[in-house]
C-alpha cells in the first residue's frame, strides 16, 4: 500500500540521485507509512551556509514547495535548519510546511533544559535559536567545516565529533544538530555514543512533524 506522500525540499543542488534522496530515506526509516518525494533547488552547489545563501535559497524553496503542493503532497519539509522561505511558503501553500530548524528546536525543548547547537555557522540559525530561546546555552562549530560538503569528508566528521565533546564540557543536556548535512552523514548515533548526550537530528525531527501532518491534519 503506497504511503502518505510528503514533499521534501533540499537546499543543496545535486545531480546525484542517492544524495538527493538521502533525507527522504532517513524520514522513511523512522516513519515507514510515509512516501517522501525529494527535490532540490537550483544553483546552490554548496547549499545554505550563511545569510546570503539562505536569502538566495528562500524564493527557490517556495517555488519548489508550491510545485509539490500542486502535485498533491500532504505536507512539505524544508530540509534546512535555516528554514529559508518557510514563512512565505506557509502563507502561499494549502498544505502544512515544516522547517527543519523549527522542528529541531521544538524537539530539543521537549528533551532538556540546556541545549547546545552544533552547526557549521558561527551564528545559530535564527529559526532554531528563536524556538530555543533561553534554553540555548552554548553553540560550537567544527574546526575546518564551512559548508555541508565538508561534512562528507573524514576530517569534517572527526572535527564535528570533537565539537560535540566540547558541548558536553560546557554542560549541555541535548545537542541540536544545526545543519541537515549532519543528518546526511549520520552523525547523531556517533555523538550519542561518544559524548553520552541526547541528540536531535533535524531531518528526523522534521519527519516527525510531517508524519503528524500527513496523518492528522
Amino acid at each position: 500500500m503506497p504511503g502518505r506522500r510528503i514533499g521534501l525540499v533540499r537546499v543543496l543542488t545535486t545531480s546525484d540521485p542517492e544524495l538527493l534522496a538521502s533525507h527522504g530515506r532517513i524520514i522513511q526509516e523512522s516513519f515507514p507509512d510515509l512516501e517522501v518525494v525529494s527535490r532540490c533547488i537550483p544553483d546552490q552547489p554548496e547549499g545554505v551556509h550563511d545569510a546570503a545563501t539562505a536569502a538566495a535559497a528562500a524564493p527557490k524553496v517556495v517555488k519548489v514547495a508550491a510545485e509539490m503542493a500542486r502535485e498533491g503532497v500532504r505536507a512539505v519539509v524544508v530540509s534546512c535548519v535555516a528554514d529559508p522561505g518557510l514563512e512565505e511558503a506557509r502563507r502561499k501553500l494549502p498544505v502544512p510546511v515544516i522547517g527543519a530548524g523549527e522542528a529541531t528546536g521544538l524537539c530539543c525543548r521537549a528533551f532538556g533544559a540546556k541545549v547546545g547547537a552544533l552547526g557549521i555557522t558561527p551564528v545559530v540559525p535564527a529559526a532554531l535559536a528563536g524556538v530555543l530561546g533561553d534554553a540555548l546555552v552554548a553553540s560550537v562549530c567544527p574546526e575546518g567545516v564551512r559548508t555541508t560538503l565538508d561534512l562528507l569528508r573524514p576530517a569534517g566528521r572527526q572535527a564535528t565529533l570533537a565539537a560535540a565533546a566540547e558541548l558536553k564540557r560546557r554542560g549541555v543536556e541535548v545537542v541540536a544538530l544545526a545543519c541537515t548535512g549532519m543528518s546526511t552523514v549520520g552523525l547523531a548515533p556517533d555523538i550519542r555514543r561518544q559524548a553520552g548526550l541526547r541528540v536531535v537530528d533535524p531531518v528526523t525531527a522534521a519527519g516527525l512533524f510531517a508524519w503528524y501532518a500527513a496523518n492528522n491534519l
